[in-house]
């Protein structure tokens, strides 16, 4: 009875039916077409009129062929998003109808969703001058997103084989990575958001972003990232002492100074830095979300991740020359659980000892097995020692294969891979001594022994030439004070070759010898950026830096024969701190064993001296 009194809603129409309309257009006759096309391209349209054209449209889509793909492209820019729910719902009943219709559309009606993945524009004009092109902060953002998303998985429902022509629009929909910070982040968290409904693209949409955060990482190496925030620290610096001097704050008035400061200081100076940290720190979520169900760790979630996120890792990341932070996504999903973290070692061990894989991807999963067993907290001793056991015989057999050949001769080309993994392990060694001794060091000094250092030391392949000098010094003085090898007097002998030497490649220009001739990097290098920093933080071992005591110690070599007692008394107040951090004595050597720029943050240059 409601319905029959209820009187039909008036709207402003003309030219007949949608249908009449259409059969006329067919026939020719374009004027009533032509209306139809301004009244939907009306920017005052009303939401009663478009309820009322969707409506004749969804029981119309079978005259929506390709010769009308002008048409439909007008209804899909209709501002559909930001109108009443009552258009919204007729507007997904209506996109349903179509694609299932006229399959013809897809591509189109894709496009049009995925354009809304990012915040609108909002540009203000003075005289046909653009003066402001920015965000726009529409309260109900998140709101249309969801209903981007509802769109979406509307289209995919009637039409199975969305998945496949909706990804390479999200590829050329990705926005360039100088856009503004907002507009990367609203869209790689939309991409991330696709994968829970659309499960068969996680795959390519993790390589997506991933290649995308790849691009940010290396055009924002550590060191510009240090000089932006060194910069920007000094110029706040000048900032806060000409307002001392300007003003006599109060001390309530200083405090509030400090919260904004103190919020404002999460930025990062360097912008493309800034916006890798936004972007990362939404992957870390993605990455705990998705594992985590109700809080706890699900596994099987987890390992299905952890295969795409290696797959990412293998196809992106290990090919590409001293990334600095994006490569972290493994080191925090190895965080969840144990068997991951060795998993992921077994799989570059495999990498490692492949001799089919090409030189340079064995060499770099060598720095990433060294670096991770360095730097990774969960990792327990007995895993460290079960890993130094896997890489040391493999040098051992190499040693045995190489050293009395043709090749038994220090070159980088031959034995990349050797003098890589040599690094790895003396690396491992300089974080992992102290806990490799703790509680008996006489076991801990015998399986240290057991790996014959000095054989892999004074072999003639001579890693100690190859390895970076700051990683050899400190296995120098540590494996002297432990009275496992001696490796001053062949250090001395290499530091009397590094000479000057004639490179035909540079018109004969004279060159000093290369000091890190593997061109190795620690992917693991102290994460930089501030906000994804708190969710590596906790897993990450910290570089101490060697006090005054402890060179001093460094240069005194354990006596042999002292007591299991004496020897737990002189392990106590070693354990890695991470607190009193001290300068150490600078190198003597100059840029011959200087670190290289891409191993800031790394043990330093460690000058320790040779025994009189």
């Amino acid at each position: 009875d409601e319905f029959i009194s209820s009187p039909p809603r008036k709207t402003v129409r003309f030219g007949g039916t949608l249908t009449d309309i259409l059969l006329k257009y067919e026939k020719g006759e374009t004027t009533d077409f032509e209306l139809l096309k301004h009244q939907l391209s009306d920017p005052d349209i009303k939401d009663a009129q478009i309820i009322n054209w969707l409506h004749e449209f969804r029981a119309s889509v079978a005259y929506l062929t390709k010769e009308l793909e002008q048409l439909v492209s007008i209804l899909l820019k209709l501002p559909w998003l930001r109108r009443s729910r009552e258009v919204v719902e007729e507007y997904l009943g209506f996109l349903g109808n179509l694609v299932s219709a006229q399959t013809v559309h897809l591509r189109p009606c894709l496009r049009m969703i995925v354009s809304q993945f990012v915040p609108p524009r909002v540009t203000i004009r003075e005289d046909d001058v653009d003066i402001s092109d920015s965000d726009d902060d529409d309260e109900n953002l998140s709101e249309n997103f969801n209903t981007c998303h509802r769109a979406l998985q509307t289209v995919a429902r009637y039409v199975p084989s969305t998945p496949q022509f909706l990804m390479p629009i999200l590829v050329e929909n990705f926005p360039f990575i100088n856009k503004s910070e907002r507009t990367l982040e609203c869209y790689v968290h939309n991409l991330l958001r696709v994968t829970v409904y659309l499960p068969t693209l996680r795959l390519q949409i993790l390589e997506l972003i991933i290649e995308k955060l790849l691009k940010l990482d290396v055009s924002t190496p550590q060191q510009d990232i240090e000089d932006a925030e060194e910069t920007a620290n000094n110029s706040d610096n000048e900032e806060k002492s000409r307002e001392e001097g300007l003003f006599d704050m109060e001390e309530d008035e200083e405090r509030k100074g400090n919260k904004v400061v103190s919020s404002s200081s999460e930025r990062m100076a360097h912008p493309l830095a800034e916006r890798l940290d936004i972007l990362m720190t939404i992957l870390f979520s993605y990455i705990k979300d998705v594992c985590h169900v109700d809080g706890k760790l699900d596994i099987n979630n987890t390992k299905d991740l952890y295969r795409d996120l290696v797959s990412v890792f293998d196809k992106l990341i290990l090919p590409t020359h001293a990334s600095c932070h994006v490569q972290y996504f493994m080191f925090y999903i190895c965080s969840f659980k144990l068997g991951l973290a060795e998993a992921f070692l077994d799989h570059l061990w495999k990498k490692l000892h492949d001799p089919n894989n090409p030189s340079v991807i064995r060499q770099t999963a060598g720095s990433y097995i060294g670096s991770f067993l360095a730097r990774a907290k969960f990792i327990p001793v007995v895993t460290v020692k079960a890993c130094l056991d896997l890489l040391v015989n493999w040098m051992h057999k190499y040693i045995d294969n190489q050293d009395t050949g043709a090749n038994a001769y220090c070159d980088v080309a031959l034995h990349g891979p050797f003098y890589s993994t040599c690094q790895a392990v003396f690396y491992t060694l300089i974080f992992r001594h102290k806990q490799l001794l703790d509680g008996n060091l006489r076991k801990g000094l015998s399986y240290l022994q057991s790996l014959n250092f000095e054989r892999i030391v004074m072999c003639q392949l001579n890693p100690l030439k190859i390895c970076i000098p700051s990683v050899v010094n400190l296995f120098a003085a540590i494996t002297r004070k432990y009275q496992l090898v001696f490796c001053y007097t062949i250090i001395e002998r290499n530091n009397r070759q590094f000479i000057p030497v004639v490179r035909s490649g540079t018109g004969g220009d004279l060159v000093q010898t290369c000091t890190n001739p593997l061109d190795s990097f620690f992917p693991f290098d102290p994460y930089m950026l501030k906000r994804s920093k708190k969710t590596i933080d906790p897993f990450y071992q910290f570089w101490e830096e060697l006090s005054a005591e402890d060179l001093e110690n460094l240069k005194k070599p354990i006596k042999r024969g002292t007591s299991e007692d004496e020897d737990d008394d002189f392990l106590k107040g070693e354990t890695p701190q991470n607190d009193g951090v001290v300068g150490i004595a600078p190198n003597s050597y100059e840029s011959n064993t200087r670190s290289p720029v891409s191993s800031i943050g790394s043990p330093p240059d460690c000058y320790v001296p040779y025994p009189q």
